[in-house]
Formats: C-alpha cells, sequence, structure tokens
C-alpha cells in the first residue's frame, strides 16, 4: 500500500504562487491514479485537480482551471500541485491522494489512500 506525505505549504500573498509536493512510498506508484483536495474548518473536502497513472490525462475543478497545475513524476514517485495567481479564497489545507486504476478520479470516496495535509494560507 503506498503512503503519502506532502509538503511544501506555507504562507503566500495574494498573487503569489505555492508548489506543493507529495511523496509515495512503494513500488507501484505508476499504478496509482492520484488527486489533489483541499479542505476548510467547517466544510467538506473538495476536489481540486487529479492525475492519470502515467500523467498522460489532468482534470481541474473549475475554481483553479488556468491557474493550478499537477504534474507527477514516476521516477521519482512523487506528485506536485503548481499553484499560481493565488487568492484568499485558496486557502485550506490540502491534501494528495491514491487510488489504483486507469481513469480520473474527482470524488473524495473514490480514493483510499490519503496524506496527512499541508496548510496552505493566502493572505497580505
Amino acid at each position: 500500500q503506498v503512503q503519502l506525505v506532502e509538503s511544501g505549504g506555507g504562507l503566500v500573498q495574494p498573487g503569489g504562487s505555492l508548489r506543493l509536493s507529495c511523496a509515495a512510498s512503494g513500488r507501484t506508484f505508476s499504478s496509482y491514479a492520484m488527486g489533489w483536495f483541499r479542505q476548510v474548518p467547517g466544510k467538506e473536502r473538495e476536489f481540486v485537480a487529479a492525475i492519470t497513472m502515467s500523467g498522460g490525462s489532468t482534470y481541474y475543478a473549475d475554481s483553479v482551471k488556468g491557474r493550478f497545475t499537477i504534474s507527477r513524476d514516476n521516477a521519482k514517485n512523487a506528485v506536485y500541485l503548481q499553484m499560481d495567481s493565488l487568492k484568499p479564497e485558496d486557502t485550506a489545507v490540502y491534501y494528495c491522494a491514491a487510488r489504483s486504476g486507469g481513469n480520473l478520479y474527482t470524488r473524495v470516496y473514490e480514493y483510499n489512500r490519503w496524506g496527512q495535509g499541508t496548510q496552505v494560507t493566502v493572505s497580505s
């Protein structure tokens, strides 16, 4: 089973950028579809971006499309979320998630492996 550890969160001003990383353990990382989600206190966890096993296809929530980019490096067992033009409403705890399968997955219940999360705060 893959285990996930996020990093790269922090405090950034509006309009700034951050790059989140998610390091995965295990030798079968390339067989997992990956996703990024985020959550603010009192609200449900929401989908941000997804990527297929090979990295050949990606999908984004409308709220981040054109600003965020998901990518992966299967040789390094890692998935990334490049976040540009950040807005205060992007403030949340960001989680990476994994599941086996060949599609793009956008629902929380479709993933069975989760990291511990990393805080992103966008504020001046």
